[in-house]
């Protein structure tokens, strides 16, 4: 272990960076350490192809170290939605059927059968922009963002 990844832990166990803030800051190392790309944007502006869907639930600061609160923290590789956008040319016509018609149940009026491979990388390059950011009414910090 570095000597800047054993401050951030200790930052981290200080309570004075989220894990949120911790994980970016030890990718952005690792990726300066072992000459990789980061995956993390270090300046505004600077764009480079996300690798993560990151989905986090974070308590309030009042619970953060309470046992019995939730946390949460998904990390899913882009890879996996290339796969399954890939496997929608499977699914049964039968299936898709019954799929656009639950879509149209809730008001989304979509096409299964619309998603060609081609359309996969812009919807990935186009998830690079997401961020959501939610705090709830309890004070939970809800982030969905790619890296």
């Amino acid at each position: 272990m570095t000597e800047n990844q054993r401050k951030i832990l200790e930052m981290l166990s200080q309570n004075k960076i989220s894990t949120d803030d911790a994980y970016r800051l030890l990718n952005v190392i690792e990726s300066e350490e072992g000459g990789h790309e980061s995956t993390v944007k270090t300046e505004p502006g600077s764009k480079s192809k996300p690798k993560y869907l990151r989905v986090t639930v974070l308590p309030n600061a009042d619970n953060e170290h309470a046992a019995d609160v939730d946390r949460v923290n998904v990390r899913v590789p882009m890879s996996l939605i290339r796969a399954g956008m890939k496997l929608t040319s499977l699914i049964p016509s039968e299936a898709m059927d019954k799929v656009n018609e639950a879509l149209r149940d809730k008001g989304i009026n979509f096409d299964v059968r619309s998603v060609k491979g081609e359309d996969i990388e812009e919807l990935i390059e186009a998830l690079g922009e997401l961020e959501v950011d939610v705090v709830s009414a309890r004070g939970e910090k809800v982030k969905v963002f790619v890296e």
